[in-house]
């Protein structure tokens, strides 16, 4: 009897959400009296995965699973999960496991609950909080089969440490061709991606132009944080479709998102529900975004943004 958790990497290297969904799964563990075994697919070092739980590592090496391919890792992580024998297998919500999941829940025959929120009530039964219509509320599910599967939502648990010693082992699935081929991936080059930023600097049609993007830049690097921006801005051609967020976008579920310029659309609030404080500044007090934000300037952003970018540098010299 084991949790099983996938843990996603790039470039080698586990990312944020991986270790959460360990943090996560070693919960469920600690509920059911197992232990926590990992599955990386070409990934990192099992010692990043023993900070937080994982007692085995189980590693794919193979150049043809470099690119991602949903129906070929659902395979994957279902023989691990089969050869372990674990009764719970915790995945992340990231784009790549949601699409994974379906086909991972029919391999193992397993009840999905997406976007969870918090470890189970119980084990048994096996009941999960999670968030649904778009974060607007929360539904408390059952799992009845005896293979359980569970995507957590981002940030929505954390990151706890319970250092233990991971031993890595070599797993050498059986690998069928997959019904797709991956032609290329574009990937943004963005220092902070979206995805794993705590903070998000987000710009919309307030900023008037490409030509002043270097405000939201300027924030972002004194933040530490990704930009982002708003559907009419990627449509116009102003930044990159990668850094669009809403709910025809990427959803965002950072510490900290801020919002310069942007109305606040339901579709772009829907795909930032899941931050936890959201910050706008916006120069017409009736932006619906207001509504939405716990922390709202009404101001002009040519001149909120650079003051409050001019005040940061200040107190990061100053605590340094």
């Amino acid at each position: 009897m084991s949790v099983l958790v996938y843990t996603e990497s790039e470039q080698g290297k586990f990312k944020k959400a991986a270790l959460e969904a360990v943090s996560y799964a070693k919960g469920i563990a600690d509920m059911m009296g197992s232990q926590v075994t990992a599955l990386s697919i070409n990934g990192g070092d099992a010692s990043d995965l023993g900070t937080y739980g994982a007692s085995k590592l189980l590693q794919v090496e193979d150049g043809s699973l470099d690119k991602f391919q949903a129906d070929t890792y659902a395979s994957v992580i279902a023989q691990a999960a089969k050869a372990e024998g674990a009764d719970v297998v915790v995945i992340t919500s990231t784009a790549n496991s949601k699409f994974l999941a379906p086909a991972l829940a029919i391999e193992l025959k397993a009840g999905y609950i997406p976007n969870a929120v918090a470890l189970p009530q119980s084990a048994a039964p096996f009941q999960v909080k999670s968030s649904v219509f778009t974060n607007k509320a929360f539904a408390l599910s059952e799992i009845s089969t005896p293979v359980k599967l569970v995507g957590l939502s981002k940030n929505a648990y954390g990151l706890h440490e319970a250092a233990t010693t991971c031993n890595p082992e070599s797993f050498s699935p059986e690998l069928a061709g997959s019904s797709v081929e991956v032609v290329s991936v574009d990937k943004s080059t963005d220092k902070v991606t979206i995805a794993d930023a705590e903070v998000v600097v987000s710009g919309g049609r307030g900023l008037k132009g490409p030509e002043n993007w270097g405000l939201i830049e300027d924030l972002a690097e004194t933040l530490g944080a990704a930009t982002a921006c708003s559907k009419p801005v990627s449509d116009m051609g102003w930044r990159p479709h990668s850094e669009h967020v809403g709910q025809t976008g990427k959803p965002v579920a950072s510490t900290l998102y801020i919002a310069v310029g942007i109305s606040g659309a339901i579709q772009h609030l829907a795909g930032i529900n899941s931050s936890k404080v959201k910050v706008v500044i916006n120069n017409d007090p009736e932006a619906p975004f207001f509504k939405a934000a716990d922390y709202g300037i009404v101001g002009d952003a040519f001149e909120v943004v650079p003051a409050l970018t001019e005040k940061l540098k200040e107190f990061k010299a100053q605590n340094a």
